[in-house]
């Protein structure tokens, strides 16, 4: 009897075990049905399309200039050659220093020099004084020869020995200048002023006359050339694009030119000018050599620039930057808005309200700022003033694409925002807004 009282209040406890775990699968159930009935009114969540910065194409008159390899070189140069022979006696001049024209350079010994002028000037005077005898008997003659005291031939005699001695004084006047000349010359000279280089010859040298090696250089750069190099193909290129009107020259400024030094910086004076701004030392072009370098294929241009602070000196290497010409119409694009493709072309992105996207009709339609993303390849024809100067593939009125263009993709929906030229990122890396998405 126990036993099966046992059993009755175990079953009883079952049976409301089985009752409470379907109440509470019931519940459950229902919970689950009102969560999904009340998730299924929200709406989807739709992903914003990334901000991407742009700006407006426009068309611009520019001066376009070339920079152009070139070597400076002195405007007067001299080399110091003896025009007498002997040795060096003094150096009068310290190596490296200003000198003006006439100031004596080197002394040689002059001790020869002046023995052949003593002797020339003594035979002058011998010759004079034989040409006052001869002159007395050509006159005596001349009076006897009337009366017949001495024959014709006599007189004819005395009148030729007074031109001979006549002839020899001027010989021995000739003579006695050209030695002269010689111990003049022994003294040699600055034939112009300027700045002289090391000596090459000391004290107790011997030197030749007209010896091909000469004693000292002297260069005169208060003025300087600047020989530029271009080459025959850019002269032609710039010649046709003025000829098709796709640039025209600015008398203004034509014979204009500017220079870089060797290490970057601007050819300027010491003195800012009146506004403070650098003022750059302008030269002026000379002329265009009418030869053409057949190994190198370019030919010389020759600008003179003042250089009377001394900046330049012979041999140093400068960029000149001359003035092409006016380009007007001229499509510009900053340079971070200009990519490379797979094929390393330049290449822009473009924002467009046409689905460049072929095959793709079913999008939704775009909102007020929302645009297409269109790739396109460009053509770039240089850099001017940190910006290309594109001669192909995009038109003004166009919006160019200044920033994130790592996320863009052809045919991508985006957001634009237009921004000023002047404020368009100027260094890489994407912007805040296209970076978060």
């Amino acid at each position: 009897m126990l036993y099966r009282r046992k059993q009755k209040i175990m079953s009883s406890h079952i049976v409301q075990h089985k009752q409470v775990f379907k109440l509470a699968s019931l519940f459950a159930s229902l919970t689950m049905v009102v969560f999904l009935g009340a998730c299924s009114e929200e709406k989807p969540h739709q992903p914003a399309s990334p901000v991407i910065p742009y700006i407006h194409v426009s068309a611009e008159t520019v001066t376009l200039t070339r920079e152009l390899p070139g070597r400076v070189s002195a405007f007067t140069v001299a080399e110091i050659r003896p025009q007498v022979s002997g040795i060096i006696k003094e150096r009068l001049f310290e190596e490296g220093s200003d000198v003006v024209a006439g100031q004596v350079l080197y002394q040689i010994d002059p001790v020869i020099y002046e023995a052949a002028y003593r002797n020339a000037k003594a035979e002058l005077a011998r010759s004079q004084a034989d040409e006052n005898a001869s002159r007395l008997l050509m006159e005596r003659s001349a009076k006897l020869v009337k009366t017949g005291a001495v024959g014709r031939q006599d007189y004819d005699d005395a009148v030729a020995a007074y031109e001979r001695i006549k002839a020899q004084i001027e010989a021995a006047r000739e003579a006695l200048e050209t030695t002269r000349i010689n111990l003049g010359y022994t003294r040699v000279t600055a034939p112009i002023s300027g700045r002289t280089g090391r000596s090459l010859v000391t004290k107790g040298a011997l030197v030749t006359q007209n010896q091909p090696s000469p004693l000292a250089v002297i260069q005169q750069i208060d003025v300087a050339y600047v020989d530029v190099f271009q080459s025959s193909a850019e002269m032609l290129r710039i010649r046709h694009a003025k000829t098709r009107g796709q640039m025209r020259d600015n008398p203004a400024s034509a014979s204009k030119v500017r220079l870089l030094l060797e290490d970057g910086a601007p050819y300027v004076r010491a003195a800012a000018d009146e506004n403070g701004r650098p003022d750059w030392i302008e030269g002026e072009l000379l002329f265009s050599d009418i030869t053409i370098e057949q190994s190198t294929g370019v030919f010389n241009i020759r600008a003179k620039f003042d250089n009377a602070e001394g900046t330049l000196l012979p041999g140093m290497y400068v960029r000149a930057v001359i003035e092409e010409g006016v380009k007007e119409n001229a499509v510009l694009a900053p340079q971070k808005s200009v990519g490379r493709d797979l094929r390393n072309r330049p290449q822009v992105f473009i924002l467009t309200k046409n689905n460049p996207a072929e095959g793709d009709s079913a999008r939704p339609p775009l909102g007020t700022h929302e645009y297409y993303v269109e790739s396109r390849s460009i053509t770039i024809d240089r850099d001017h003033n940190d910006r290309w100067l594109v001669s192909a593939g995009l038109e003004p009125g166009e919006m160019l694409v200044v920033d994130g263009l790592i996320h863009l993709r052809h045919g991508m929906t985006v957001a634009g925002k237009e921004v000023m030229p002047s404020a368009a990122p100027a260094n890489s890396g994407d912007s805040t807004e296209a970076g978060r998405r």
